[in-house]
């Protein structure tokens, strides 16, 4: 088993897990804010289809957590909105 951070927290995961799926199984659900509203998303399709999902990871925002593979180190952090904020995206 494996390790990420996602805001702060180190999490567990499996080799062969997405992003999306380390979360749901440490129990977060919700991990973007709309850009109106501010109202909380996570996964929807599952299958990057859509993009409720979107997470920056190690710095990189609209990462999609259903494809992106977790790796161990990985930094990801709660997007809000587009993720442009302070990234320059």
């Amino acid at each position: 088993m494996s390790t990420l951070t996602f805001d702060g927290r180190e999490l567990p995961f499996h080799d062969g897990q997405s992003i999306a799926a380390a979360l749901w199984s440490s129990g977060i659900l919700a991990w973007r804010t709309t850009r109106a509203g501010g109202a909380p998303r996570g996964a929807f399709c599952g299958i990057g289809q859509c993009h409720d999902c979107l997470v920056t990871v190690n710095g990189r925002p609209n990462r999609r957590a259903c494809l992106v593979p977790a790796r161990p180190g990985d930094t990801v952090t709660t997007q809000e909105g587009t993720g442009r904020a302070a990234l320059g995206c």
